[in-house]
């Protein structure tokens, strides 16, 4: 996985509450383990019109060419709730999607969201009110988001947000589980070292 630190993109509006991991990848989609390919069936159910993924439906936003190379997701509050399958920050990640942007995060879906190199980014409600009519008003105009910094800048308001820094260093630097340890390995080590068995 690759780290980053900045990232300019398009910003897709997706403004609905609750919105859970079966809707996100739904369930029959489970038996495959290789995180490629699932990009295509992000938001199954509600971006196609056929079993087969064939026929798009036109009046889902993600099908909306205004917004095909969209890689920052604006949502409703408690994205990602339901079950705690990995398979739906897969699905977002092969999409494309970096960063999420909502009032509230399922937590199960938060740390896995991050393992995948997607911030999930929570402002106030207020703030996301502000996203949406300034993309009301201008779709085309890309979002900047700062990790270092903890800033978002779009149109011309700027948004300050925070992040824990075990999620911002998985981001930022792009690590997985076993890296996030070998991180202490001096320290591990030492603890090996001075470990006496009672």
């Amino acid at each position: 996985m690759n780290g980053w630190t900045i990232h300019k993109g398009k910003v897709l509006p997706l403004i609905k509450k609750d919105i859970d991991t079966d809707q996100i990848l739904p369930k029959q989609f489970m038996k495959k383990i290789d995180k490629k390919g699932f990009g295509k069936l992000l938001f199954f159910n509600w971006r196609y019109m056929d079993q087969e993924g064939n026929v798009k439906n036109p009046n889902f936003i993600l099908n909306d060419s205004a917004y095909s190379d969209a890689s920052i997701l604006l949502a409703g509050e408690n994205f990602g709730c339901g079950s705690s399958r990995e398979h739906a920050p897969w699905a977002l990640a092969d999409y494309g999607f970096k960063v999420i942007i909502a009032e509230s995060f399922a937590d199960i879906f938060y740390s896995n969201a991050a393992k995948n190199g997607i911030a999930l980014i929570q402002l106030s409600k207020d703030n996301v009110n502000s996203i949406t009519s300034n993309l009301d008003r201008d779709n085309s105009q890309e979002m900047r988001i700062d990790l270092k910094e903890l800033k978002i800048n779009f149109h011309s308001e700027q948004y300050r947000f925070s992040l824990s820094s075990s999620n911002l260093d998985r981001i930022t630097m792009g690590l997985d589980d076993i890296e996030m340890t070998l991180k202490n390995f001096d320290k591990i080590k030492e603890y090996e070292r001075n470990y006496v068995d009672v």
